[in-house]
Formats: C-alpha cells, sequence, structure tokens
C-alpha cells in the first residue's frame, strides 16, 4: 500500500487552532480518504458489523450492571426479576446482551474465516493478525464470566467446572484456582470477581481493537486476490465506497439480530439456567455457550486432565502461530485448490467438534411425552469422533499448512488488482493463451 498523504485542509480558524494542538478531524478525515482495494466483498464488512456489536454490549452491558446484585443470595433474583420485570424495557436491554454475545461470536468466526481463506494473516499483517487473536481470547473470557453472572444452575456449575481445570496445573493451579474463586468454593466472592471483570474486560477489548485498526492502516487490507496494491486505480477512499457498503451489511445483520431479540429471545440460553443455582443439584448435562463447544470437546476428548487443558491451550495457541506455519508465498486459497480443500475439511472438524460438544459423551437426551428419551450413540462413539476431529485440527496446522507450501502447485496469480485472472477456460478470448500454472 502506498503511503497515504493527507489532504485535509482546516476550514475555519477553530479547526486552525485545533488542528495544531490536537488533530482528531484530520484523523477522521484521513481515515474516510484512506485509499482501500478496490475489490473488497462483503466478507470484509464483518469488521464494522463487528464494531457494531461491541459498542451494542458495552451499552447495554453498563445499563444492566446499573439493576445488577453481584452476590449469591441477589444475583439471580436481580435478573430474573428486577431487570426482566421491574425495569422498564429491562427485558430488551437483556435479551440484546445476551443474544449480542451470540451475534458477535457468529461475526467473529466469520471474520476468522475469511482472514483465514485469504491469508490475511500473512506479512506483513502478522501483528493485526496477532491482535485479532487477543482480542478472541478476551472475548471468550469476557463471555465465560458474563455466562456466570446470572446465577442458574449451568452458570454456578459451569464456574465450577472450568475453574477446576486451573488446578490440574500442579503447584500453582490450587493457588491461582481459589485465587479466582475467594475461598475454597465457588461463592459470592466468586460471582464478585466475575463481576468486575467482566466489566472490566470489553473496555480492555476496546482499547485492543483500537491497535487492532491501527495495525491495519499501516500496510492496508488485504484483498481476495491477496496482491499487494501497486497503484492508485488499484484503490478506492473508504468513503462513501466502503461506508455505503458497511451500513447496509450492519443493516441487514441487525434485521437478523432483531429476529432473535423479539422471537427467539432465548433460543441460546439453557433452561437449566432459570433454576436459581444450587449446590447441591448437579445439572444432567453441563455445557458452555455454542461458540465455546469445539474447545470444550477437544478438552473432554482428552482423558488427562492437565493433557486436556494443554491440548485446549494449544488449540488457541496455534492461532497464534498461524503466520509462521503457513509456509506457501500465495496469500489466497482461491488460488490454492489444494490448501482450499484442506481448509474445509478443517471447518468440517470445528463444526463436528461443536457438536460433539453439545452432546453427552455417549448419546443424547431428547424429551418425551412419557418423559426424557436416551439416545445411544454406541460405547465411546462421541468421544472418539471428538479424538478424531481434534487430531485432524492440529494436523491441519502442523503438518499440512506447513507442508503444502512446498509442494502444492497453485493457480496463475494476477500481477495486479487491474489484471484480470480468467478462471474458465471457455472465457478465454480466441487466440489468447491460457497462463501457465505457477509454483507458490
Amino acid at each position: 500500500m502506498d503511503e497515504h498523504t493527507s489532504t485535509y485542509q482546516p476550514k475555519s480558524a477553530f479547526e486552525r487552532w485545533l488542528d495544531a494542538r490536537l488533530p482528531i478531524v484530520r484523523f477522521s478525515a484521513d481515515l474516510m480518504e484512506f485509499p482501500t482495494p478496490r475489490n473488497l466483498n462483503y466478507w470484509w464488512t464483518f469488521g464494522a458489523i463487528l464494531a457494531f456489536c461491541l459498542a451494542v454490549q458495552i451499552v447495554t452491558g453498563v445499563v444492566l450492571a446499573m439493576h445488577y446484585d453481584a452476590s449469591g443470595a441477589g444475583a439471580f433474583l436481580s435478573v430474573q426479576r428486577s431487570i426482566m420485570r421491574d425495569v422498564n424495557y429491562g427485558w430488551l436491554v437483556r435479551s440484546i446482551h445476551a443474544n449480542g454475545a451470540s451475534m458477535f461470536f457468529l461475526a467473529v468466526y466469520i471474520h476468522i474465516a475469511r482472514g483465514m481463506y485469504y491469508g490475511s494473516y500473512k506479512a506483513p499483517r502478522e501483528v493485526l493478525w496477532l491482535l485479532g487473536c487477543v482480542i478472541y481470547i478476551l472475548m471468550m473470557a469476557t463471555a465465560f464470566m458474563g455466562y456466570v453472572l446470572p446465577w442458574g444452575q449451568m452458570s454456578f456449575w459451569g464456574a465450577k467446572v472450568i475453574t477446576s481445570l486451573l488446578g490440574a496445573f500442579p503447584v500453582i493451579g490450587d493457588p491461582i484456582t481459589k485465587l479466582l474463586w475467594g475461598g475454597f468454593a465457588v461463592d459470592s466472592p466468586t460471582l464478585n470477581r466475575f463481576f468486575s471483570l467482566h466489566y472490566l474486560l470489553p473496555f480492555i477489548i476496546a482499547a485492543v481493537v483500537g491497535l487492532h485498526i491501527w495495525a491495519l492502516h499501516v500496510p492496508g487490507n488485504n484483498n481476495p486476490t491477496g496482491v499487494n496494491v501497486k497503484s492508485k486505480t488499484d484503490t478506492v477512499p473508504f468513503h462513501p465506497y466502503y461506508t455505503v457498503k458497511d451500513l447496509f451489511a450492519v443493516s441487514v445483520f441487525m434485521i437478523v439480530f432483531a429476529l432473535f431479540i423479539f422471537y427467539l429471545p432465548d433460543a441460546f440460553e439453557k433452561v437449566d439456567n432459570n433454576v436459581e443455582a444450587n449446590p447441591l443439584v448437579t445439572p444432567a448435562h453441563i455445557v458452555p455457550e455454542w461458540y465455546l463447544l469445539p474447545f470444550y470437546a477437544i478438552l473432554r476428548a482428552i482423558p488427562d486432565k492437565l493433557t486436556g487443558v494443554l491440548a485446549l491451550a494449544a488449540a488457541l495457541g496455534s492461532l497464534f502461530a498461524l503466520p509462521w506455519i503457513d509456509t506457501s508465498k500465495v496469500r489466497s486459497k482461491r488460488y490454492r485448490p489444494m490448501a482450499r480443500n484442506y481448509w474445509l475439511v478443517w471447518v468440517l472438524a470445528v463444526l463436528v467438534l461443536g457438536w460433539c460438544g453439545s452432546q453427552e459423551p455417549d448419546g443424547h437426551v431428547f424429551p418425551g411425552g412419557a418423559g426424557p428419551v436416551f439416545i445411544d450413540y454406541g460405547i465411546n462413539t462421541v468421544t472418539w469422533l471428538s479424538r478424531i476431529a481434534a487430531i485432524y485440527y492440529f494436523v491441519w496446522f502442523w503438518a499440512i499448512t506447513p507442508l503444502l507450501g512446498f509442494f502444492e502447485k497453485t493457480l496463475p496469480v494476477p500481477d495486479s488488482l487491474a489484471t484480470p485472472v480468467l478462471s474458465h477456460p471457455a472465457t478465454v478470448p480466441a487466440g489468447a493463451a491460457a497462463a501457465p500454472q505457477t509454483k507458490g
């Protein structure tokens, strides 16, 4: 991306005075004029959708915090009675916040998948990718702590199970667990700690998002071809071309969001979480929210507790290492058919892990007219399916991806965004020779 020179000129005496001391108007104008690749598709609009989701979560979270009682005795009632019934439009604010978490993760998974498919993690955008991974980890921590706050049965036992995993680490595990608990068991002090951290972390996420946007504007946007921008003819100003596109995408996303808020407000909520936490009664099936299920399946697939926790950490750490694992010189999988196929199998493996994480280890309980009906999948079927999918998850990162860079035959890559590469032989003009394949 060519260096962008600011064309902003202060028009009034006040603007000139402010620009000499705090060039915030110049900064905003530069963002709007920022040269952006002209071929970005709608997969690139999820950055704006995520910014919208973060703003919604922060605003609704602040409102909910005004009415929440962070104590073991009052947390459940403050949510189920005060917020849902007594506070004006409290039910709406809570529905937006609760479903907003799922919408946030849905958008971030699409955003990550787009970055993986088009090679947006490759040089010179490694720091941009790493900051995105940090945001993802912070989101997971924030979501987990927020899930505990309603203090229902699933909230309480989810907190107990997940925090107990830290005890698997020798020497330091027990002290860290007791520090999080604020005692020797999950109770009111635990709830206070999680409420404080859940309130704080979104603002930390917002700060890292600022760094993420800064890191984006240094090398500039990647694009579907993965080819570097080489001239001004390859770019258009961010405004109005992409601001309008982003606004349209956010509007469509808001319609989907509204469908869940008003018609399916409890679609992602566990029934057990509408029962107040009881440390003496264990739910039949303890599961996290859907966006954490693949990692829960990896954790549960390994019988040894410490090894499972390390595998969970490695699953997340592999995302951080991706810029250096991928050895191919071609960014976009649009021109890497073998890499695209292996990656699609990896996506399928993640979906399988998500399904396995939602199931009982050996079957599933369905509600029936005469009582619950248990469907048996066979001995350890779910466990072994989780293990197979988890093995492919890691093999794709640490074996397939680095080796493909040496052996894969790539399709012709355009020299610039202005140079089309015809993907279908039937569309090649008469007398034109087909471009030879090149090795990435």
